[in-house]
């Protein structure tokens, strides 16, 4: 499936690149039992990068997306969703099996962007972080918000076609097209475990 996706964009994935495993950090976006039946597509592919990133020394971001007071961080995405993830319940949590260090850091969001009010910016630019490899759900909103910020920060994007999911394919390929043109290089999971493995 990742081949037909880089298939898909190739005419836009002009600019190859490798991420620096010195320079770099592993953003594993909301995967948290809310998303489950989305992201269980991933967790084989997300599992697989952690390890690689994890054995490169690369430094490892969950977010966790949630809302202590709806009404009063809810925002936009209250009044464009209805329905939102409660900080605290079972389906904020982080899946099952994904956490397995406690140098990894969890980040809690409570809007698309994981750059936004959350002192991520601040705690990469400490640890002269230049890179970031961005998985998770959803492709085109967390995802790509993401992508978008931390390019527009002057961070180098390295986004994994094959480690990001979404509602359907036509919403996953379209992101990896806008975002291949203007803001990140698309990659696949075997491709960027093989060059962190042989570094």
């Amino acid at each position: 499936m990742a081949s037909d996706f880089l298939n898909e964009i190739k005419h836009y994935n002009i600019r190859p690149a490798k991420p620096q495993p010195g320079k770099c950090a592993l953003l594993v976006i909301d995967m948290q039992e809310y998303f489950r039946p989305i992201a269980s597509a991933i967790i084989g592919n997300i599992l697989s990068l952690i390890k690689a990133c994890r054995s490169s020394g690369i430094q490892i971001f969950y977010t966790r997306h949630g809302h202590k007071d709806i009404s009063k961080d809810g925002g936009m995405l209250d009044k464009w969703w209805g329905d939102l993830i409660h900080h605290g319940a079972r389906e904020w949590e982080i899946i099952e099996g994904l956490l397995s260090s406690d140098t990894d850091i969890i980040i809690d969001k409570n809007r698309y962007s994981v750059f936004w009010g959350t002192g991520l910016d601040e705690r990469l630019r400490s640890g002269n972080i230049e890179e970031v490899i961005i998985t998770g759900v959803l492709t085109n909103c967390c995802c790509e918000t993401t992508a978008r910020d931390a390019f527009v920060r002057d961070y180098r994007v390295f986004f994994v076609g094959d480690a990001t999911a979404t509602v359907n394919r036509e919403l996953h390929t379209a992101s990896l097209k806008n975002l291949a043109y203007g803001f990140a290089h698309v990659v696949s999971t075997r491709e960027l475990c093989e060059h962190l493995n042989f570094f």
